[in-house]
């Protein structure tokens, strides 16, 4: 696993050893991001299931400026964490150890506003459209938020407004829906 594109180009990452996480490949990623971006100009990244941290620090050396990753499981925590030091860049990228519930509840707290969300749960949950009225509601999203949902292809939810169905792409049993928030 290798960052794609930016400043930390071609920089390998390593992955979580567990069968609980699913990392997305390097092609998905390019794809992910060429849909995107592929670059930003600043902003705070919300990775709510971080996994081994691929995405979020993809989006990191593409130009944004801090990160909050988030997984509950240790491995990936650790592995997180262990990416992280290895690029040098603890000072901008934050990793918790947590639901994705309590985190949501700690950043309301703080009054974060994210400028990009990456959200990939595990399959089956069906909670992304759950997460999505949380950041509404509490005001978490600055307008123009990109929102990242990947998740099996019959959990795709129908986009209500404040958020605008932007791309949609199947990849096998996976959806990729980029949505943005309107205020």
């Amino acid at each position: 696993m290798r960052v794609i594109a930016g400043k930390f180009k071609s920089r390998q990452l390593k992955s979580v050893d567990s069968s609980h996480t699913r990392p997305t490949t390097d092609k998905n990623k390019e794809n992910l991001f060429n849909m995107i971006g592929p670059y930003f100009d600043g902003g705070i990244c919300l990775d709510l299931f971080g996994g081994s941290g691929g995405l979020g620090i993809e989006a990191l050396s593409r130009g944004m400026d801090e990160l909050y990753s988030v997984d509950k499981q240790y491995k990936a925590f650790a592995t997180i964490r262990e990416n992280f030091k290895l690029l040098k860049i603890e000072d901008v990228a934050h990793v918790y150890k947590m639901d994705f519930r309590k985190a949501l509840q700690q950043f309301a707290q703080l009054g974060l506003k994210f400028d990009l969300v990456l959200l990939d749960p595990p399959y089956g949950l069906k909670i992304n459209q759950g997460i999505l009225s949380f950041l509404d509601e509490h005001h978490m999203l600055n307008d123009g938020c990109l929102i990242v949902v990947e998740d099996l292809n019959e959990e795709a939810f129908e986009i209500t407004q404040p958020f605008v169905l932007k791309k949609q792409q199947s990849y096998g049993i996976t959806t990729l829906q980029i949505l943005e928030y309107k205020e």
